[in-house]
């Protein structure tokens, strides 16, 4: 099972109120299938900015109160309009993904930050909004904790995007370190590299140490399904800091065991998790 900020929503879960299964359904159906456009097959480029482009449109006739044109995009918009969702994660989801299509390397943090406000932090505004509690410190926290969660994936996933010609690696940061992209083709894990991934890591645990106590502060299963979702990304960081930073020949991943470990956790929390 490994960390991905899209298969960290709570579809269908028996956690979720039966009330919100269905916006829940629509939201990740969207972001799934947009984020599908930018990344499977083998469409050129300018297919798939064409198809995202689609989407926009069709978010553009639910804004206007206009029925859209596919059976995705009418059972988002029943989403929308039955919980006043903002359609502004939805729009900044689509600018991440047509990114993704063009981009494939980070300048700087801030740089990826960015990419991480629009590709991640939508999510949890949205479901937060979804359980009206998408006021004041739980924004910042639940931003701190999507973006978290999409570094690990990254982390995790190093060879993966390298197989998809990206690097999401700060390329000043790598430069610091004395690693260069030799590092990932080669799969060399040195002195270098571990220094490198090792300041990731504390990094990405940090930023969801300081999330964390959205997951306290929201009451009942919506609450336990997020403390799920920190405790599954802090035990991500933990085997790759097991495996020597080795994320190459040992991409980390969540068993059965982990769950179960991870369940009895969360009714344990607020104690804090390495």
């Amino acid at each position: 099972m490994p960390v991905d900020h899209y298969e960290n929503f709570p579809v269908a879960s028996f956690l979720l109120p039966a009330r919100l299964r269905a916006p829940v359904e629509a939201i990740y159906a969207f972001a799934r299938s947009a984020d599908d456009i930018a990344d499977e097959g083998d469409a050129p480029a300018v297919t798939r900015l064409a198809q995202l482009n689609d989407y926009r449109r069709e978010l553009h006739l639910i804004e206007q109160g206009k029925a859209p044109q596919s059976a995705l995009f009418a059972r988002l918009a029943t989403a929308i309009a039955d919980h006043d969702l903002p359609i502004q994660p939805f729009r900044d989801l689509l600018d991440a993904f047509s990114q993704d299509v063009g981009k494939t390397r980070y300048a700087d943090f801030n740089e990826l930050t960015d990419y991480c406000r629009r590709s991640a932090n939508p999510v949890g505004r949205l479901m937060l909004r979804l359980y009206r509690a998408d006021a004041g410190e739980n924004l910042a926290r639940a931003d701190a904790i999507c973006t978290s969660l999409q570094l690990i994936n990254f982390w995790q996933d190093v060879v993966i995007d390298w197989q998809m010609a990206r690097i999401y690696l700060p390329l000043d940061e790598m430069a610091r370190f004395g690693v260069s992209q030799d590092h990932i083709a080669e799969q060399r894990v040195d002195a270098a590299w571990r220094a490198l991934m090792a300041f990731q890591v504390a990094r990405a645990r940090e930023m969801m140490h300081r999330g964390a106590p959205l997951a306290r502060a929201l009451p009942g299963r919506i609450g336990w399904e997020l403390r799920l979702i920190v405790l599954g990304g802090l035990r991500i960081l933990q085997r790759i800091e097991q495996a020597g930073f080795d994320v190459f020949r040992h991409r980390p991943t969540l068993g059965k065991a982990d769950a179960l470990r991870m369940a009895f956790a969360a009714l344990t929390y607020p104690h804090r998790t390495s």
